[in-house]
């Protein structure tokens, strides 16, 4: 089966009261699709990292009462795990699609990764377009635009990252449920491979500064 986009029967899904009915729906409905897109580009990814990559769906299996609010995959160059590597994401909060190059809270060698792209603050900006968004924290929705930040504002980012050890950095695009590119699957797969494509230096940086 090929992946054949979302709909808005899997943002509602984040509506769904309880733990067990909302994980039902997750396991039933959103993780076969995450398996379709972990499978088609998983590859291409690895491509463009120049080393291998595992896909790896998000289980919540810390979860004992609250249901989840928003539920992801992840690209990453170890297969134990992604957490503990730079990362890309694909994943659904009730009202948004998210594709990020993420740097969470449990990485290693935050500070080295920080001081890398502070040395070429201006160039890591460049980095990014406009139009994308950063977030500092992968349980909130709330971001900002990438062009809304000046220069200044970038290095304080950067330095907040670096100091505080529950920030964490993230960067990509947001899709809202009623984009046409979300009934797209092929679409919407080439869409994320050139996010994550545009994202490459900040990844290969972060994985050359942790190593």
């Amino acid at each position: 089966m090929s992946f054949t986009g979302f709909k808005q029967a899997d943002f509602d899904i984040f509506r769904i009261e309880g733990l067990e009915p909302r994980m039902e729906a997750i396991r039933g409905s959103i993780q076969p699709k995450f398996k379709e897109i972990g499978e088609a580009l998983v590859e291409e990814v690895a491509l463009l990292t120049g080393t291998e990559m595992f896909v790896h769906i998000a289980q919540h299996l810390r979860r004992t009462t609250n249901p989840p609010k928003d539920t992801w995959l992840a690209l990453a160059p170890t297969k134990r795990g992604y957490k503990m590597s730079p990362h890309f994401q694909i994943g659904l909060f009730d009202d948004h699609v998210f594709l990020w190059f993420a740097l969470i809270y449990e990485l290693p060698h935050k500070q080295r990764i920080a001081e890398a792209y502070l040395k070429h603050v201006r160039k890591t900006k460049k980095t990014i377009p406009g139009d994308y968004v950063i977030s500092f924290d992968h349980t909130r929705k709330n971001s900002v635009a990438a062009g809304s930040l000046n220069e200044k504002q970038w290095k304080e980012a950067l330095e907040r990252f670096r100091d505080v050890k529950s920030t964490e950095l993230l960067v990509g695009r947001h899709i809202l449920p009623g984009d046409p590119l979300l009934q797209d699957g092929q679409a919407l797969l080439a869409f994320a491979k050139e996010t994550f494509g545009t994202l490459m230096p900040l990844y290969l940086t972060a994985c050359k500064a942790g190593s």
